[in-house]
């Protein structure tokens, strides 16, 4: 592992000072919120410099009083012990400082739009999507975020065809962007009578919520069809054509929201949802074309790789990317035990980063 730049540090705690001192001198509102979202990134990693390079001078200091003749044998006994113990901090505090310098992604302090769809199974696939739906919202519940329906396709039997939501909070998509890929489920159906054990499967989207000046989305590249919204069973909702089917031409996406009674309504859904899959295919073709040689990255959010399986006879999740296993069925599908399985997940990708940082270093 290579040693932590010292150069670039300094220059960390420079720009640390100078964003400070431009602060508190009252620039204009929209100079005093860049500040401000700057300082805020930058105080975290400047505080752990400034302990790693104090820690590092005391080093020294006991360093010389070992060395020095004078000293008495107390006094450095007493040096020796406290510099075996700083030693021992400098390791934690470099791979601290490293995973701080790792390049961010910028979409990690974004909200999310979170896409939930039943897979094979028929209707215990519906029933699994549902559940997994429910993971994600007592999640956010935990956490504060706010959960918002754009759209629901519910089945017959009870959980969802598909569900589309609106995932509103600080860092939604850094703790939630591993989650897309295929979900698995194993387990013995209601209305099986045998008790053997089905395999269903549902699929999950995560992608990062785009504002109108991250994708710039012209009038004459969509089509906008409107029409009466259907209910289950394809009775009509509604006597108005309120629902809209909005197709993005250069790129075929089609986004459909009939949920709304007002057609204005439907059409801004729609638009959310189209405006955060066209920046989030954008961003995955950037991230391909930076990763083309790592394929086995944890956030390449291939939507046809299976990712996780939930097994319900013997109680357990397992993550295949990381090769994680927890006994810890009911906590995870109650969105308390998710956090053990994402901080693993982002643990496993800084390791990943690490190591292609000190290989290029190399």
């Amino acid at each position: 592992m290579s040693a932590l730049p010292k150069e670039k540090l300094e220059q960390l705690i420079e720009r640390w000072q100078v964003v400070q001192t431009e602060l508190s001198s009252g620039p204009a509102q929209d100079v005093f919120v860049a500040l401000s979202r700057e300082f805020a990134e930058l105080d975290p990693i400047v505080s752990e410099i400034k302990a790693y390079f104090g820690t590092l001078e005391e080093i020294d200091g006991l360093e010389e009083i070992l060395a020095d003749d004078d000293s008495d044998d107390e006094m450095k006994a007493m040096a020796g012990e406290e510099l075996e113990e700083l030693r021992a901090k400098i390791p934690s505090f470099e791979q601290s400082i490293r995973i701080k310098l790792l390049p961010k992604d910028k979409a990690d302090e974004r909200s999310a739009i979170l896409e939930v769809r039943a897979g094979t199974g028929g209707d215990e696939a519906a029933l699994f999507a549902g559940d997994l739906f429910r993971m994600y919202q007592r999640y956010a519940d935990l956490k504060g975020w706010k959960v918002e329906v754009i759209s629901a396709s519910e089945s017959a039997v009870g959980g969802y065809k598909e569900i589309i939501a609106s995932l509103a909070g600080t860092g939604v998509f850094s703790r939630l962007k591993y989650e897309s890929g295929g979900h698995r489920v194993q387990r013995v159906p209601e209305t099986e009578s045998g008790g053997r054990i089905h395999t269903s499967a549902a699929t999950v989207a995560v992608l990062p919520e785009a504002e109108e000046v991250d994708i710039e989305i012209e009038e004459k590249d969509l089509r906008v069809d409107v029409f009466r919204a259907s209910g289950p069973g394809g009775q009509s909702v509604n006597t108005t054509d309120s629902a809209v089917r909005i197709t993005h031409l250069p790129t075929g996406l089609i986004v459909i929201q009939q949920d709304e009674k007002s057609q204005h309504k439907n059409r801004a859904k729609a638009m959310k949802v189209l405006r955060s899959r066209l920046y989030d295919a954008e961003r995955q073709r950037q991230e391909d074309e930076r990763s083309a040689e790592r394929r086995g990255q944890i956030g390449s959010g291939d939507r046809s790789q299976r990712i996780r399986t939930y097994n319900f006879p013997q109680g357990r999740v397992t993550d295949h990317r990381i090769n994680l296993t927890l006994h810890k069925l009911e906590q995870t599908l109650a969105g308390e035990g998710l956090d053990e399985i994402v901080d693993a997940l982002i643990t496993e990708s800084q390791a990943e980063q690490l190591a292609a940082m000190d290989s290029s270093d190399g």
